[in-house]
């Protein structure tokens, strides 16, 4: 592991008060980046830590490159010594009920007053507006933004297969707050940042209220949709596995019927252009499916491969660990699990989905165990080792168990 110098937002400092994806999310793009990220937790460890079933691999996802400070914010001490950090730092993040940071003292009007440079993002379910004091979870808003309707067939709603709307938000919230920075040299102020997961929803599903602007008729679900293209969908191969295949453009479609000895249909001028092959995709769909029949998986690709037609075979996450392309271009980051029956485990994990003059961002700090950083960041802001040792005493931070 290397340090964060010389990454794009080192000296920057964030202090994360989040727990489960969104707000996380936010603070793991910035920490990726090369930011020093405080997350601070309750005494007793962020609960996400223990989550079981879907949610036990939120924290080792989105908590690496940070640093873990445990402090009761209940106590005037534990409330103090945040303040503290705070006083100090760029940015603060939260991602907590409407109204909870204003209880505990750290809201953004009362926070502005003492630093007038900190730039604070609040991730919430809700921009303003009649919905803002609403509890939201990335469900709530991939069903009332559209999103769900949209992924299940006809009358059932379904959820995208991982938290899409968490991580949209986070790294929107995470836009926000690298375009503040910016701005903040030019004067010299912070602000508030706020992105949202309903709002993010619907950025996502924008395409399909446009569709419905520009066509008149509502956008049907993805399962029962009119496809812009004739093939565009998962086949079955001789060795009954499955491969989607896709052909976008008319230059593709001549590519596709030389490779695979198509001459028919390549001299059947119903067919030449896109909106065409569309209009006759009933006929033409059971003939391209008889045809990928021949070949077995393997074989299927490798021909696409070669054509240059876009493909894909039907991965399950736990396939991609072994993924040659991801292995070939540091696409995974190594990092110890922290917490749970695997506690101590090394994997790989996905690394941001970026490139910089080249090169990739990976991991300089591991995924912290609760409290680890804890006499550390008290250290830096300004705490003796015997205050340190009164605060662990009296369990108003509590360090690595």
């Amino acid at each position: 592991m290397t340090g964060s110098q010389g990454l794009p937002l080192a000296g920057v400092q964030v202090i994360e008060f989040t727990h489960m994806v969104m707000g996380p999310a936010a603070g793991l793009i910035l920490a990726d980046m090369g930011a020093d990220v405080i997350k601070i937790e309750p005494v007793t460890g962020d609960s996400t830590r223990h989550l079981p079933g879907s949610g036990a691999g939120y924290f080792p996802m989105y908590n690496r490159n940070k640093r873990s400070l445990c402090v009761d914010l209940k106590s005037p001490d534990g409330l103090a010594a945040v303040l503290r950090l705070i006083s100090k730092a760029d940015v603060l993040i939260e991602n907590f009920r409407p109204g909870t940071m204003d209880r505990l003292g750290l809201g953004y009007e009362t926070l502005k007053a003492l630093h007038p440079r900190l730039i604070y993002c609040s991730e919430k379910g809700f921009l303003a507006g009649p919905y803002e004091h609403r509890t939201a979870l990335d469900e709530v808003a991939q069903m009332m933004g559209g999103l769900a309707y949209m992924t299940g067939p006809p009358g059932k709603p379904l959820r995208a297969g991982t938290s899409v709307i968490d991580v949209q938000g986070g790294m929107f919230g995470a836009v926000g707050i690298i375009a503040a920075l910016y701005q903040r040299n030019t004067t010299g102020l912070g602000q508030n940042v706020v992105a949202s997961l309903y709002e993010s929803t619907v950025f996502l599903v924008g395409q399909h209220m446009a569709q419905m602007a520009v066509t008149g008729k509502p956008a049907a679900p993805m399962p029962v949709r009119v496809s812009a293209w004739a093939i565009y969908q998962v086949f079955e191969t001789g060795d009954d596995k499955q491969v989607f295949v896709g052909v976008v453009s008319d230059k593709q479609w001549k590519d596709f019927c030389a490779a695979f000895e198509l001459h028919e249909l390549a001299a059947d001028h119903s067919l030449d252009s896109n909106n065409d092959r569309v209009k006759h995709k009933d006929r033409l769909v059971p003939q391209i499916q008889a045809v990928f029949r021949k070949y077995s998986k393997q074989q299927l690709m490798d021909k696409l491969e070669k054509t240059g037609l876009p493909f894909a075979p039907i991965a399950r996450p736990e396939d991609l660990f072994d993924d040659p392309h991801l292995a070939a271009n540091n696409g995974l980051v190594p990092i110890t699990v922290s917490d749970g029956p695997r506690a101590g485990e090394k994997t790989r994990l996905p690394a941001l989905p970026l490139e910089m003059d080249g090169e990739r961002f990976g991991v300089y700090r591991d995924v912290p165990r609760a409290g680890e950083h804890t006499p550390e960041v008290l250290r830096e802001a300004g705490y003796t080792e015997g205050e340190i040792l009164d605060l662990l005493s009296r369990k108003i931070v509590a360090g690595p168990a």
